[in-house]
């Protein structure tokens, strides 16, 4: 996803994906305790997607906050 995809969404959408991608992280961190986990990369992926949505929300916070 990029950044500018994240940039476009709505931040209840932000919000709903953040928490579906750490759920998701969680089920895969599960897989690598266990020794089941095909691509270790995919934990890379997703947080660097949730510090994007992080990154992005508290941007939107700041301009708010300066209005």
């Amino acid at each position: 996803m990029k950044f500018k995809e994240i940039s476009e969404m709505s931040s209840e959408e932000l919000q709903t994906k953040k928490r579906d991608i750490r759920q998701e992280a969680l089920h895969l961190r599960l897989q690598q305790q266990s020794g089941q986990l095909e691509q270790p990369s995919r934990l890379r992926l997703l947080r660097r997607q949730v510090a994007q949505i992080e990154t992005a929300l508290s941007k939107r916070t700041a301009k708010t906050e300066a209005k």
